[in-house]
């Protein structure tokens, strides 16, 4: 699958949000980016069957042309859940021998420690390109699409849930936040899931090529889930 740039007369965010619909739509196309922060926009196209002649078309409409077309980007690399796997297997790892070094065995605290992990973890790999991570997530996620900022904020959201979960700080509020916050990660998805949207996921950001699948949706549901347990352990 390639990657196609075009200049585009697209001016500002307003722009590109008058054309996000109209491509957000368009069948065949997995992901499109646009920068304006240059003189002439660069519209970046991904998919099966993508010309300039299909783009331009489908931004006349909105009111908007295809300029020129550059040369295609480098295809994106294959898509694999490794990187995930060996993450978890990593903060499994650690959450066991630091359950081993205190003797027994804590369900709670092991729970608490898997979940500073995980954010940590995926806040710093969103971290790497926040923009490239927040023009993907706003692709799936219910709030992101709307409010684009959301996405901005996002990495660092994560990252105070890691801290917090780390230091053990207010954990009946960190524990409500995070039944929040991946509840409605969780809803996105579930939409990109029951649409067949063959996109990509961002939860490791931009560096690692994840398919959006149901890994992703048990991803969520799983720090949910843990998230209410301890929420329930606490007010019972």
């Amino acid at each position: 699958m390639s990657a196609h740039r075009y200049l585009t007369d697209l001016h500002c965010g307003a722009c590109v949000a008058r054309v996000r619909p109209l491509l957000d739509a368009a069948p065949g196309i997995t992901r499109w980016t646009a920068d304006t922060s240059g003189p002439q926009a660069v519209l970046t196209v991904e998919g099966d069957g993508i010309t300039a002649a299909r783009v331009g078309a489908l931004l006349l409409p909105a009111g908007y042309h295809v300029l020129s077309e550059e040369q295609p980007a480098p295809a994106a690399p294959p898509t694999s859940y490794y990187p995930l796997a060996l993450i978890l297997f990593f903060l499994l790892g650690a959450v066991a021998l630091t359950e081993l070094a205190n003797g027994r065995f804590d369900p709670m605290r092991a729970m608490g420690h898997f979940m500073a992990g995980f954010f940590l973890v995926f806040s710093f790999f969103k971290l790497l390109d926040v923009r490239a991570f927040a023009d993907t997530y706003r692709t799936y996620d219910v709030v992101a699409a709307k409010w684009p900022a959301y996405g901005y904020l996002y990495p660092f959201i994560e990252l105070a849930l890691g801290a917090a979960y780390l230091a053990h700080f207010a954990p009946l509020a960190t524990n409500a936040v995070t039944l929040v916050v991946m509840g409605v990660s969780s809803v996105g998805v579930l939409k990109a899931l029951a649409a067949r949207r063959k996109i990509r996921c961002a939860c490791l950001g931009t560096v690692f090529n994840l398919p959006m699948s149901v890994v992703t949706l048990v991803e969520d549901v799983l720090m949910l889930a843990m998230a209410g347990a301890m929420l329930v352990w606490m007010l019972a």
